[in-house]
């Protein structure tokens, strides 16, 4: 019988194909991925980790017992730990002022989804719609291994990602996932939070190879 993030996961596979097959993806492994494309990826991500996190407070908060509230938001914290430390190697090194930038269309819209489920939505949903950024950026990052890439930056990447320490975040999310007894019908609304969620995760790529900007100035930009 297989587990709940074996039938997620297969829930997915045409969207983790496409993802691996994304251009940002292929000239991140080659090395040749355009320098201001990859800092307009770091900036976004580095906003939308603020936003995700919010989620997460609120997925523990709804744990059903103290010990698993315990346990999800101490190896969270892990996975949370590993991806602060490289967004901000990459903010000193590429010498970014994040205050000077503002969400993307694609951020923006992802994060208010997962904001909107995590605040109205059982624990058993919210897990699922918060699970395909750790699992797929894993996922990626593994397979990224194998290839490695010519640039250093894109290496240090691959291999934060691909490594040990982000895997035993991600790995404590899916053991938690694994053991919810759910019924027929909440597993259905689970398996749209995790399709929906990694849908934005294929569009958080793309719309960094787009640079994609809203059509007109916000308030925050308007003017400049």
């Amino acid at each position: 019988m297989m587990e709940n993030s074996e039938k997620l996961w297969n829930f997915i596979s045409d969207i983790y194909s496409s993802i691996l097959r994304h251009p940002f993806i292929l000239e991140l492994v080659e090395g040749i991925l355009s320098r201001d494309k990859f800092k307009y990826y770091i900036i976004q991500d580095y906003l939308y980790l603020r936003e995700f996190s919010k989620a997460l407070a609120l997925l523990a908060a709804k744990a059903e017992d103290e010990e698993q509230t315990l346990l999800f938001t101490t190896h969270i914290q892990d996975a949370i730990k590993v991806e602060k430390a490289l967004h901000k190697f990459y903010i000193k090194e590429f010498n970014l002022d994040i205050e000077d930038y503002e969400m993307s269309p694609t951020n923006l819209a992802y994060t208010s989804y997962l904001l909107a489920v995590a605040y109205s939505r059982p624990f058993n949903e919210v897990i699922s719609a918060v699970l395909p950024c750790y699992w797929i950026y894993m996922k990626v990052g593994k397979e990224l291994l194998k290839q490695g890439s010519k640039d250093k930056y894109y290496q240090k990447w691959i291999e934060t990602y691909g490594g040990e320490e982000y895997e035993k975040g991600v790995r404590a999310v899916l053991d938690i996932v694994n053991s919810l007894k759910v019924s027929e019908e909440e597993f259905n609304k689970m398996k749209i939070h995790f399709r929906t969620a990694s849908i934005y995760e294929y569009m958080f790529w793309d719309s960094a190879y787009r640079l994609e900007r809203f059509p007109f100035p916000t308030e925050k930009n308007k003017g400049v």
